[in-house]
């Protein structure tokens, strides 16, 4: 037993999950520098008599910054090497919760809105170039995220990222970068997708990406084959789980943080449209009162060319015809008395 306890990390409790911490170095660093631009960015903005929502803000460093450390450096780092499902947590959250608190923070309309003129129209060169539009376009960047859990589970990736650190580490980038590819593009303010991406197109896409990243959370909960099998039927700890038993709990973890994170990704798209739908309706109203402004009527006898007839020489109804025939004056006064 002493034997067992000093190779073995103790069982792993709700209160070992939530105070058990690690130092991971490349993933502080990405954490510090992701950090320090965007801070950088919008006291930029702000210093340019400009204005940064402190939603953004928050929503960038607490939940997108946030997710990132929690994943890699929280209780699941701990003990992601003796358990499945702290592991399968870990990915899940670098591939949809992360990216989508990275992007309602808008960092790509910050870096334009900060950087000088040709730095803004060197990012939005790169933003409109090839290579980004291919992998930004909505179906391939939901395939490639669908690709890119499938390949870290059924095939050598995961086990042997388990073995090499600087491999486990660049999982956590590879994770990181094919779930900001589709939500990225989607949120931002920028024109980052085709003409045809409105707003409702958005939506369609946003749940079909939900149901689409559900599936690996089911297929991991319901194969019947070992995923690192090997590596964790010999690190399994004695208060463990069985091995078949643990899977399933990361995988059902999986598919529920996928369906929580694809609410708010959906929410915040219509909270866009709705934003976009009440700015084209104020733009509408002012050209249409700009286009039936009365003008000034002329002086001298004639009719005054350019006014605005009154309702009730235009509408067709029983209060209409009863003003018409009792005259303007006496219409205002009493037309609507019997109604």
């Amino acid at each position: 037993m002493s034997e067992l306890s000093a190779v073995y990390l103790p069982e792993l409790t709700a209160g070992r999950l939530l105070g058990s911490w690690r130092l991971d170095v490349p993933a502080l660093l990405l954490v510090v520098a992701l950090g320090g631009l965007y801070g950088w960015g919008a006291a930029r903005v702000r210093g340019r008599g400009g204005s940064w929502p402190l939603a953004r803000l928050a929503a960038f460093a607490g939940l997108g910054l946030g997710a990132i450390v929690v994943a890699t450096m929280s209780g699941l780092a701990v003990y992601d090497h003796e358990l499945f499902w702290p592991a399968a947590v870990q990915n899940v959250t670098l591939d949809l919760l992360a990216p989508l608190g990275l992007a309602l923070g808008d960092p790509l309309r910050l870096a334009v809105e900060a950087l000088p003129e040709g730095g803004a129209g060197r990012v939005r060169r790169v933003m409109s170039g090839r290579l980004v539009r291919t992998l930004t376009f909505p179906l391939v960047s939901t395939v490639l995220v669908l690709a890119t859990e499938l390949t870290v589970y059924f095939t050598p990736y995961f086990a042997t990222a388990l073995r090499v650190g600087w491999l486990h580490e660049l999982m956590y980038l590879h994770l990181l970068a094919a779930g900001c590819l589709f939500v990225l593009p989607v949120l931002t303010r920028e024109q980052a997708l085709p003409a045809w991406c409105t707003h409702p197109v958005r939506a369609a896409l946003v749940f079909l990406d939900g149901i689409v990243d559900a599936l690996p959370g089911l297929v991991v909960m319901t194969h019947g084959t070992l995923i690192a099998g090997a590596w964790y039927l010999h690190h399994a700890p004695p208060w463990s789980p069985d091995v078949h038993h643990d899977q399933q709990i990361g995988g059902g973890a999986m598919l529920g943080i996928a369906e929580l994170t694809a609410l708010p990704f959906l929410l915040a798209v219509l909270a866009q449209w709705v934003r976009a739908e009440r700015a084209q309706t104020a733009v509408l109203d002012r050209r249409l009162d700009a286009e039936l402004t009365p003008a000034a009527p002329e002086s001298g006898p004639g009719p005054a060319h350019g006014l605005v007839r009154p309702w009730w020489e235009t509408e067709r109804s029983e209060v209409a015809e009863r003003v018409r025939r009792q005259g303007p004056g006496a219409g205002q006064a009493d037309a609507y008395g019997d109604l």
